[in-house]
């Protein structure tokens, strides 16, 4: 007597059913490790039953991601592009609306658009337009003494680079036999020009070189070498 054939449907009772699953889930993952052991295949499945439950199964000699790339690659699909387009269209509408926003705002901070606004909202715009100023004064603060302290450094600079010329003028004045030296630009043994003040920027050492050119006198030709030839004398400075 042949065994009469049973009909396909789905099973109205849930026990009924959720055993039905689990069994037929333990057969199907029994005959996946057969086949990888006996076959030697890459086997992988994935199941979620009606309650939304996920079961899977995986050969042990790969991963599901391998086998996805081994999917695409052999049909020559790509089952992500059509997420990806999504997602692309989405992240432009998002950004849209973000740039609209941004409009709003800025425009309401300039007091444009603001006769539809309540009380609690122009409370919390004045309140943000007070943190922003004072985020502004804070930042207007720190770029003035920041160029506070460039203006004094440069003073300084300027200061010691004066006393080495001083310094240096004096010795000149002294090698050439005076008593007392002359304080200011004009010396025994050299004149010099303001013209001949040069700085030279950008040495490896982070320095910066101010040279200074002086023009020997006629009476201070013979006490210095080389007749009536002018002198470079270079001062480094620190660099700003």
């Amino acid at each position: 007597m042949t065994r009469g054939k049973i009909q396909i449907k789905p099973i109205e009772n849930a026990t009924n059913r959720q055993v039905t699953y689990s069994k037929r889930r333990n057969g199907l993952f029994k005959k996946a490790r057969e086949l990888t052991v006996l076959c030697d295949a890459k086997v992988s499945l994935i199941m979620i039953s009606c309650n939304n439950k996920l079961h899977e199964y995986i050969s042990p000699t790969t991963t599901t991601k391998e086998m996805i790339d081994e999917y695409q690659k052999t049909l020559g699909v790509d089952v992500w592009s059509s997420h990806y387009e999504a997602m692309e269209e989405e992240l432009r509408k998002l950004k849209e609306v973000n740039s609209d926003l941004r409009l709003q705002i800025n425009r309401r901070k300039l007091g444009e658009g603001l006769d539809n606004l309540g009380m609690g909202e122009l409370c919390g715009l004045e309140q943000e337009i007070g943190e922003a100023l004072q985020v502004i004064r804070e930042r207007k603060m720190k770029v003035l003494t920041s160029e506070i302290d460039k203006t004094n450094k440069k003073r300084r600079n300027a200061e010691l680079i004066n006393r080495r010329l001083v310094q240096h003028l004096e010795s000149i004045s002294i090698e050439a036999g005076e008593d007392e030296p002359h304080h200011g630009l004009v010396y025994n043994c050299g004149i010099i020009d303001p013209n001949c003040l040069v700085c030279y920027p950008g040495r490896s050492d982070g320095y910066c070189e101010f040279a200074a050119r002086f023009n020997r006198s006629p009476a201070a030709a013979n006490l210095c070498s080389g007749g009536d030839i002018s002198d470079i004398t270079t001062y480094p400075l620190l660099d700003h």
